[in-house]
Parts: C-alpha cells; sequence; structure tokens
C-alpha cells in the first residue's frame, strides 16, 4: 500500500477549502499530526489504517480547521495567480497553454515605463511574446483579449473551481462543490 495515496483535504472552519487551484491538501503524516496537536476535525476517512504499538487509526480523507483562518481579500502577484487569472490563456493569440509553455507580458513594456503589476502584466505565449517583443500594443498590433485587472481570492478561487484536480477523492465531492447547481429533471 502506498501511503502518498492518501492525501486529506483541509477544510477552513467554515467547510469551504483554504484554496481549490491548488486544492488545499495535506499528506497523510501532516493530517496525522494536526489531528494529534488537536489543530483539525476529522470529517472523512479512509478505509485504510495505520497502526503503532499502542493505537490504530485509519487515515483523514478530509479535516476542518477547528480556528478559522482568515483569508487575504488580495491575492498575491504571482506567476501562478496570474496564469490563474488569464485561465492559462495566452491573451494575445487565445491559445490554452501548460503552465510551464506560458510566460508574461507587460501591457506597457516596463522599456516604456510599464511596471510589474496585476493591471499592466498578462499571460503569453512564448511566440507572442517575443513577436511584441517591447513595443506597444498599438505598435504590435497586438491586444490582450481582457484588460489586465487585479482579481480578488474569491475570483481566483471560482476561476480555480473550474479546473479539475490531478487527485479527487470520492469523499471530497461534498466539500469541493457543494454550491454548483445542482441538475434539473
Amino acid at each position: 500500500m502506498i501511503l502518498k495515496n492518501y492525501p486529506s483535504l483541509v477544510l477552513n472552519a467554515d467547510y469551504h477549502p483554504l484554496s481549490y487551484f491548488p486544492l488545499s491538501v495535506w499528506d497523510w503524516k501532516d493530517a496525522i499530526k494536526a489531528v494529534f496537536l488537536d489543530r483539525v476535525n476529522i470529517i472523512a476517512e479512509y478505509e485504510y489504517k495505520v497502526n503503532s504499538a499502542s493505537f490504530s487509526m485509519r487515515l483523514p480523507s478530509v479535516v476542518s480547521l477547528k480556528k478559522y483562518i482568515n483569508l487575504s481579500r488580495k491575492p498575491v502577484f504571482t506567476r501562478f495567480n496570474l496564469f490563474l487569472r488569464d485561465h492559462f490563456q495566452c491573451q494575445y493569440c487565445a491559445q490554452n497553454f501548460k503552465t510551464s509553455d506560458l510566460t508574461f507580458d507587460h501591457v506597457i513594456p516596463k522599456s516604456k515605463g510599464g511596471t510589474t503589476c496585476w493591471e499592466n502584466v498578462v499571460s503569453a505565449c512564448s511566440k507572442c511574446n517575443l513577436k511584441k517583443s517591447d513595443l506597444s500594443i498599438s505598435k504590435a498590433k497586438m491586444s490582450p483579449i481582457i484588460d489586465p485587472y487585479e482579481p480578488s481570492n474569491s475570483q481566483l478561487q471560482l476561476i480555480g473551481k473550474t479546473f479539475p484536480p490531478n487527485y479527487l477523492h470520492e469523499s471530497w465531492i461534498d466539500y469541493l462543490y457543494w454550491d454548483t447547481e445542482l441538475e434539473k429533471n
């Protein structure tokens, strides 16, 4: 049995995931440590147990924090969050890319006084980034699909929900998609 196949979904005290993308998960050791430190409640468990000389315990599948963590309203400006805001899509050619195949472009080039901030940077593929170079969007005849903006954490969470995680245990479904519209008969 490979224990790395037993991650725990981590929920805030309000039973919402701390993050959707990347999904907030802990490995089984961190989850058990948090249980013993009385920092989390176990919400769901796997069938698999771990044993020691003095106890036996099923591995937690879903845990919730006992203390609520206030999430910042402003997300950190990182490459990943930028790519997430832009749906992993080049803002010039509209094609989707893996994170490793994206870069970012300054709409107003740094050489022309542009800054590295949410409102001036967009996701771009290497081909479009090279084509635009340090030209203005009018000289390059290239405009981003959307005007760059600073997203809120809740906007990034909503976008993150549209990208399914690589691993999704059946016990997590109710906590990840509880607010999605139900099918109508």
